[in-house]
């Protein structure tokens, strides 16, 4: 039965049986501050457990996404763990109880399949309850008929249900059904869990706890308003019995990615293991992280998570991660996720079809990730793989702390997968160096972001200057000069003066200031301030403490002193300019949301004369039309002249208004919203035009990617935007003058041009794989007897491509006699790197020789592959004569 179907048949009987059947909440639990994602069925029923709420129906049934991650390390190491889960469930709000639930649960499982039960045989379900649940063991005994030595009574750790944080918990029974004796010993679930393999747990939620330390360990606040029923089927489990699979790998939503990831990696799922997972061959193990970590990234990233260093997209980050480098360690080194991903989705699908249609942007999302991790591999295995072979020779038992966070920080390889890959190598890591030194470094990157705002200063002078007279009025908004009092002269390193002189660097405080401070990406004004005699040109402004607004500027002529009277004056050119680029980011801001959805929320921003930077959040190049059409409808609005207008309201207020918040920026409880006409509305402290007409012109010029997910645009606004419009005239009219067309054909002349260049260069390709290929024969027909084996090992044409190496190896081993034992060594040097292939016929294989095995030998373990072809490489360019020595060592040696 296909796990849709188990789906179905579960909502159908609920559903008959008087339950409202409500769609499953998206996985990350966005309402709930004490979870990251869902992990059971009830969470989003929890208010209605609680009396919080009233609930629209009193019996709910559902199938809600699942994740658990705290148990990631026994993915595949047992027929129970997998990451991404679902759970059928049936609700009861205050309507029916353990009465009613049991011989509910009983009715579906036991039912013939024809009559749109599970059919399962009722003489092999036990049922487990609460130590003193009598009432729970009489409905089972007397209203089920099952009998009494298959009623097991358990105590809290596994018959007391909760989601592990305060809330509604109760007294559970879980039902488990017989596998037979190929799983395990007989004696019920106390025995063995594989064997009897749990399939639903019925909870019985009649209270609420609080002070959960662990499982067993907590307070009962209260009883609940109303007894309540909250069961859970695992939809994997159920199916995996259904099926006849030893386990949740092994269903029809999930076994064939692992099918593909063992045929990808030329591994026989299931050879060398039995029916216990527990005990199953670490190739079977990794082969089934693969299956369930590409599901969930599928899933996590179908409900919005993106790959990040925080929270959900870290948990997504780390899921993709284990499931790329298991493929590696199985032998697969290419990307992994373009094969993978689309399988997980044809499995998905038909229970969740928005899979299919968002395909694009949830492989965006992945493939990016992988390609980026890829990198990261590449330059930290090989580090970390030193440093575990320097730190077994010197006959260490652990990796130093510094060296870990060498690899961190250098090289942004994950902490956690330096855990895992010491570990598997018997070694452990100084965790507490390394966090030492993480700790260190936050420090000096602190230090150093304070140093380029205050100079290295002492903040208790600039806590000296707020505290003598408080925050700095910033009169910028409405006005351009001020008339204000000079509170505070410091030196540049933040030591308070009596006194600053012509030519010294200085900062100033004033009582009141139209000079903004840079903030929120737009970049703090510049300007004069004239105090008596002296004078001082203002080059920079930041606030090093909130509130406290510090001007950065040097003594031109004269002198200054704390308590003169200053005259401040920006320049106003600059401003305007500064301005028109914030108004500007607004306007590509909410355009790119138009047109590409509301996930294009900012990351980020810089607002400078004339040009800004913007940054936002995407899986994927924005194309060049949509990139047109933004840029078009940017300066449809200007053409619109609208007003716009800059207001103060409450939080709430603004959220209603629908404003949207920048990131990283901090807001009180009053805000300042930002208007353009009805088009534009955000929070945000900058200053703008009055006016959209006023901004002239906006011209896109780039679009590129920063990171995974992120993307920056850059524009020129204004008069900048004219002047590049005018040179890049210029270049046309001369490339059209040089190709000798109209400016309207040059970039077709252009594209003829590049096209012929290409053209060029596959024909070289072309002629360099000839000349790699050309020898194959003389080589083959010089292949020397390496005990009993024909041996051909050679190096490959210097700058000879990967694929080009391949070829030349399988080449020179087909035009072997295939009667004839052969193997073929290749070894190449492109990049200053050195690479190896080994390809072995079919008679070689007979005799027990393995590529992977080779390749491995010569690399010291890395590399890998099939037994008739494998590859590795990353080692120093003067190595490619030693690998092809070793190759030829070891086949001497196993003669």
């Amino acid at each position: 039965m296909k796990t849709a179907e188990i789906k179905r048949r579960f909502l159908a009987h609920f559903a008959a049986n008087g339950h409202t059947v409500v769609p499953s909440a998206p996985l990350p639990a966005i309402e709930d501050p004490n979870l990251l994602f869902i992990n059971a069925g009830m969470v989003q029923f929890v208010p209605y457990f609680l009396g919080q709420r009233t609930p629209p129906y009193d019996r709910a049934a559902s199938v809600q996404k699942c994740i658990r991650t705290p148990d990631i390390d026994e993915v595949g190491k047992t027929s129970r763990h997998g990451t991404f889960f679902q759970m059928n469930g049936n609700f009861s709000f205050g309507d029916y109880f353990k009465a009613g639930a049991i011989p509910l649960a009983w009715e579906l499982s036991t039912k013939p399949v024809s009559e749109g039960g599970f059919g399962l045989d009722g003489d092999k379900i036990w049922a487990t309850v609460y130590l003193d649940d009598d009432e729970a063991i009489e409905i089972w005994h007397k209203t089920v008929g099952l009998p009494l030595d298959r009623i097991v009574r358990r105590g809290k750790k596994d018959n007391y249900w909760s989601m592990g944080i305060p809330g509604p918990a109760g007294p559970c029974s879980e039902l488990y059904y017989d596998r037979g004796s190929d799983y395990g010993p007989e004696g019920g679930p106390d025995v063995d869990e594989d064997r009897f393999l749990e399939f639903w747990n019925l909870v019985f939620m009649q209270y609420e706890i609080a002070d959960v330390r662990s499982k067993e360990d907590f307070r009962v606040v209260r009883e609940l308003p109303s007894k309540n029923i909250d069961t859970g089927m695992g939809l994997e489990r159920i199916a995996s019995i259904l099926q006849g699979v030893d386990n949740l790998y092994e269903i029809d939503e999930v076994r064939p990615i692992l099918s593909l990831a063992a045929e990808l990696t030329g591994r026989q799922y299931g050879a060398k293991s039995g029916h216990v997972a527990g005990e199953s061959h670490p190739d079977d193990v990794r082969l089934r992280v693969i299956a369930d970590h590409v599901r969930t990234a599928l899933m996590l990233i179908g409900d919005g998570v993106t790959p990040s260093n925080e929270g959900r997209g870290y948990v997504l980050r780390r899921i993709m991660r284990r499931a790329i480098r298991a493929m590696r360690l199985l032998g697969w080194q290419e990307p992994a996720l373009p094969l993978l991903l689309p399988v997980a989705r044809d499995c998905m699908a038909p229970s969740y079809p928005e899979l299919a249609t968002d395909f694009d942007r949830i492989s965006q999302y992945a493939y990016a990730e992988e390609d980026a991790f890829l990198s990261t591999l590449r330059a930290g295995t090989t580090i970390l793989d030193t440093a575990i072979s320097d730190a077994r020779g010197a006959g260490q038992a652990s990796l130093s702390g510094d060296k870990a966070f060498q690899l961190h920080d250098t090289y942004g390889f994950p902490i956690d997968l330096t855990l895992e890959i010491a570990a598997e190598q018997g070694l452990s890591v100084d965790q507490e160096g390394f966090r030492r030194l993480m700790a260190d470094q936050r420090a000096r990157a602190k230090a150093d972001a304070q140093a380029r705002k205050t100079g290295h200063a002492d903040l208790s002078s600039y806590r000296a200057a707020f505290d003598s007279g408080g925050p700095v009025e910033f009169t910028g908004y409405h006005e351009v000069t001020r008339e204000s009092r000079v509170r505070s002269v410091l030196s540049s390193g933040g030591v308070a003066l009596p006194a600053a002189g012509e030519g010294e660097t200085i900062e100033l405080v004033l009582d009141a200031t139209p000079f903004y401070a840079e903030g929120g990406g737009q970049q703090a004004d510049q300007g004069l301030i004239t105090v008596g005699g002296g004078q001082v040109e203002v080059l920079d402004v930041q606030q090093p403490l909130p509130g406290l607004i510090v001007h950065k500027a040097r003594v031109v002529r004269g002198e200054v002193r704390p308590g003169d009277t200053g005259y401040a004056e920006i320049d106003v050119t600059r401003r305007k300019a500064i301005s028109r680029s914030h108004t500007a980011t607004h306007l590509v801001h909410q355009t790119m949301r138009n047109f590409l959805g509301e996930s294009a929320t900012q990351a980020g921003s810089l607002n400078a004369p004339g040009r800004l930077r913007f940054d936002f959040n995407t899986p994927g190049a924005v194309p060049p039309s949509v990139l047109h059409d933004v840029e078009q409808q940017v300066n449809e609005v200007l053409l619109g002249d609208l007003e716009v207008h800059a207001f103060i309201t409450s939080q709430e207020e603004a959220r209603r208004l629908g404003a949207m918040a920048l990131f990283g920026e901090k807001y009180g409880d009053e805000v300042r919203v930002v208007e353009v006409g009805d088009y534009a509305r955000e929070l945000c402290g900058g200053t703008h035009v009055s006016r959209s007409g006023q901004l002239g012109l906006v011209k896109i010029l780039s679009e590129a990617s920063i990171g995974s997910g992120v993307r920056r645009v850059e524009a020129l606004v204004g008069i900048d935007a004219f002047g590049y419009l005018a040179r890049e005239h210029l270049l046309v009219s001369r490339l059209a003058e040089l190709y000798r067309v109209p400016n309207d054909q040059v970039a077709e002349r252009v594209e003829q041009t590049v096209t012929q260049l290409r053209d060029a260069e596959k024909e070289l390709e072309k002629l360099r794989a000839q000349l790699v290929l050309g020898g194959a024969a003389s080589l083959a027909s010089s292949a020397r007897e390496v005990g009993g084996i024909a041996y051909v090992g050679t190096e490959a044409p210097e700058g000879a491509g990967g694929n080009d190496v391949r070829t030349l190896a399988q080449e020179i081993r087909g035009k072997i006699d295939p009667a004839r034992p052969a193997v073929v060594a290749v070894a190449a040097r492109a990049g200053g790197k050195a690479s190896l292939v080994v390809a072995v016929n079919q008679a070689a294989r007979g005799r027990g020789v393995s590529a992977s095995d080779l390749v491995k030998g010569a690399l010291s373990g890395r590399g890998g592959g099939s037994p008739d072809l494998a590859q590795g490489g990353g080692l120093p360019a003067t190595e490619a004569p030693r690998l092809l020595a070793s190759v030829e060592q070891a086949l001497a040696t196993e003669s």
